[in-house]
């Protein structure tokens, strides 16, 4: 009497796309530009999300070339994937340590890790803190009203939750 076995594929190992590869080939494209990453993401299902920004706000010309570029540098025989390239977005919290500084001096909103919302100009950014400066309404010795006084704040990364440019229509 002959035996038969049954064989069992396990898809669980499929490989995923390597999230190193289109890192270089974003890096690749970003080279000789003035754009630059904020957010690289690819899913467990090879959903590939790619997010940039420039100074002056990103044209969707260039998301198409960009997106064009990635996927002219995988190879859809061998991986099936989703991509969507797009700009970081207006009013979204800030990523990258770039996007504070293309926005100083203007207002931004800031949630701080104890879940104070400040509002105030951004300024003197650098890779450890950046300075908020608020305006308060303080009573001054001497006067009936109180008046609108600006204090500047301090604060590191790790002291906030998001930073978010305010878009202002006046």
């Amino acid at each position: 009497m002959e035996s038969s076995s049954l064989v069992f594929t396990d898809n669980t190992d499929q490989r995923m796309i390597d999230k190193h590869v289109v890192k270089k080939l974003v890096d690749e494209w970003l080279a000789d530009k003035d754009y630059f990453l904020t957010d690289l993401s690819i899913s467990a299902d090879d959903r590939i999300v790619v997010e940039i920004d420039h100074k002056d706000g990103v044209w969707i010309e260039d998301c198409v070339a960009l997106s064009r570029f990635i996927e002219d540098g995988l190879n859809r025989d061998e991986e099936d994937f989703e991509l969507e390239v797009g700009s970081a977005g207006i009013g979204q919290p800030f990523k990258v340590y770039r996007q504070y500084e293309i926005h100083q001096g203007e207002q931004v909103e800031v949630l701080t890790a104890d879940g104070r919302k400040l509002q105030g100009v951004l300024s003197n950014v650098t890779p450890e803190q950046f300075t908020l400066t608020v305006q308060e309404k303080v009573r001054l010795e001497g006067k009936k009203r109180p008046e609108l006084v600006s204090r500047e704040l301090t604060l590191g990364y790790g002291d906030v939750k998001s930073v978010k440019y305010i878009i202002n229509f006046k």
